[in-house]
């Protein structure tokens, strides 16, 4: 495997520490077992899993929950807390902008991750071809903002999403019943952000 850069390595050790992150994916988890009806017979996919905190919320209503991120550091964090997760587990370093995952879930969540990856409409037809029939997504990120979200945008490719715009892009992929909810507000001292729920079935 080729040296890359992980650009959360300083962060992955303090990222729970952040209760603003916790409280943002515990309402994003909510709203995901709202919207769709989860099984403990289903295994999903967390996408941009981090140090695991929307499967943590996620996991007490699926069978099994497969990590994948390209931070080693942060699914390093992932792994060390794995045991209080009330479904099994399964840890994959992969890159979902470059690789690809020869596999089939019954469903792929992700929180505040698709920004960070260039090509939306490369990565809807991935997330689409690794659905079972009837699979859902349920990914949660920004609406559009001016940039000031983070305090340094390296990595950071979109300012947050216009949703007719994703809808358009998850449309042509093949997606069905796609819907937006409001997930969350970020405050931050200068701004608050919105954070939508986008979820849809194949």
């Amino acid at each position: 495997m080729k040296n890359k850069i992980d650009h959360f390595a300083h962060k992955s050790k303090s990222w729970d520490m952040n209760s603003k992150r916790v409280q943002n994916a515990k309402g994003i988890a909510d709203l995901i077992v709202k919207n769709i009806e989860l099984s403990p017979s289903m295994e999903i996919m967390d996408f941009g899993a981090g140090t695991g905190l929307l499967s943590y919320f996620v996991a007490p209503y699926v069978g099994k929950i497969t990590a994948v991120d390209n931070s080693p550091s942060m699914l390093l964090e992932f792994t060390k807390k794995c045991d209080e997760f009330a479904c099994r587990t399964e840890v994959m370093e992969k890159d979902l902008s470059v690789d690809t995952l020869e596999r089939k879930f019954d469903g792929i969540t992700s929180s505040m991750t698709i920004h960070h990856v260039k090509d939306q409409k490369a990565l809807f037809s991935k997330l689409y071809d690794m659905l079972k029939e009837k699979g859902f997504i349920a990914i949660a990120d920004l609406d559009s903002e001016d940039g000031s979200f983070h305090s340094d945008n390296t990595g950071v490719f979109h300012h947050g999403f216009d949703r007719k715009e994703l809808e358009n892009i998850a449309k042509e992929a093949g997606f069905k019943h796609i819907r937006f909810d409001h997930a969350n507000t970020i405050s931050k001292p200068h701004h608050d952000f919105t954070v939508f729920l986008m979820t849809a079935v194949k």
